[in-house]
């Protein structure tokens, strides 16, 4: 019953407007996941050690933070709509760009700025569906926009499975130019938000607002961080630990990773719709406390059944989670700077995570190879974390955003 309440009533733009904010992630996170299933081939194709690769996923999430200033002041200023094709445009550039880079240094750069377009599209999209959705709809949606970042994950996972063979490297990042066919759907189909205005974009002086809301940011920032080290931790090297510590084939780390990712899905809907009945906090709480217990079948297992069990638990956990934030974030968010306000904490508790990546990378060539042990060393902390991040802080469900 409350999924049917939750989708009674939707006009043609607000259900436009969702589809477009669900593809805008989704298409985002395809083509930064891309990279991480081809880290050793483009590593060999540069001469380097496959280490110095994960730094090109630390300058992706670095740099998002500055997107999501730039591009949510700009949406703040300019509109939801426009800003949104805008940035859509340029990270499917970016992610073109990358199959043509001619050396190292050039591929980093790429990233980076592909990074800042990247960062740019979360806060943007989920501010426009929270803004237009009714308040009863805010869970479900928010647990389906959440859901475009596995679905892009699955969506590379296909292409890897089903294309690498043939196109290799270049040729997958060749695929991710896709994306842009999205700004024409936004162009005919969606409407500005309808709690946007001129007038309020002119009085909503970002400094201002930090001024007036700096404890409310403070905590969104350090529940981001941990949040980022949950998603990245759990995620970016997950493939290479499959690839490179258990020496499986494409076929079954395709197999596992499409199976993961449909359970972060199923977590990110599941949780959402939830959250409007149990409360944003509370149902971060449980899917955080329930990963703890599904660690060890996650990370130390042995064989390909017990992992994909695991991964399959461990991601409807976090992007349970997950599932919750884009409302969570919006509804604490202040009303003159909610395209920046968002995205810009959650962007930069993701580049205080960006160290992710290099870190766990670390901690496994410490000991050995062992990216079990860094795996799991990382969800646990970020678990933990989460729990009493969210145990300690404050809701607005019922907010009015439109």
């Amino acid at each position: 019953m409350a999924l049917l309440d939750a989708l009674r009533g939707w006009s043609p733009a607000q259900k436009n407007t969702v589809i477009a904010s669900y593809l805008g992630w989704t298409l985002d996170a395809f083509d930064f996941f891309l990279l991480v299933f081809v880290l050793q081939d483009v590593a060999n194709e540069f001469g380097v050690e496959r280490e110095l690769l994960t730094w090109a996923l630390f300058l992706t999430l670095a740099f998002r933070p500055l997107g999501a200033f730039i591009f949510g002041r700009l949406a703040d200023r300019f509109g939801r709509r426009p800003i949104l094709m805008l940035d859509v445009g340029l990270y499917s550039m970016f992610g073109l760009l990358t199959a043509f880079a001619p050396n190292l240094i050039t591929f980093f750069i790429i990233r980076a700025l592909f990074g800042i377009a990247m960062g740019g599209e979360w806060g943007i999209g989920a501010s426009l569906a929270m803004e237009t959705v009714p308040q009863r709809s805010r869970g479900l949606v928010s647990g389906l926009l959440q859901s475009g970042y596995p679905s892009g994950y699955l969506f590379a996972s296909l292409v890897f499975g089903l294309a690498y063979t043939t196109i290799g490297w270049r040729g997958m990042f060749v695929v991710g130019a896709l994306p842009a066919l999205l700004v024409l759907y936004i162009r005919r189909n969606v409407p500005e938000s309808p709690a946007w205005n001129i007038e309020r974009a002119k009085e909503g002086k970002i400094l201002a607002v930090l001024k007036r809301h700096w404890k409310i940011a403070i905590y969104a920032i350090l529940l981001m961080t941990a949040f980022n080290f949950f998603s990245h931790g759990t995620q970016d090297l997950y493939v290479l630990f499959l690839r490179e510590q258990h020496k499986f084939n494409v076929h079954e780390t395709t197999t596992i990773t499409v199976i993961y990712n449909i359970g972060a899905i199923i977590g990110g809907w599941t949780f959402g719709l939830w959250s409007q009945t149990l409360g944003r906090r509370r149902t971060i709480m449980i899917a955080a406390a329930l990963s703890l217990p599904v660690v060890y079948l996650w990370a130390f297992s042995t064989t390909v059944v017990a992992l994909a069990c695991g991964s399959f638990l461990m991601q409807v956990c976090v992007q349970g989670a997950w599932g919750v934030i884009p409302a969570h974030l919006n509804e604490l968010s202040p009303a003159d700077a909610r395209a920046t306000f968002p995205g810009t904490v959650y962007q930069l508790g993701n580049f205080i995570a960006a160290m992710n990546a290099p870190l766990q990378g670390a901690i496994a060539k410490k000991e050995g190879g062992n990216y079990a042990f860094a795996l799991a060393s990382v969800a646990v902390t970020a678990a933990v974390a989460i729990f009493v991040l969210a145990a300690v802080g404050r809701e607005a469900r019922d907010a009015k955003l439109n």
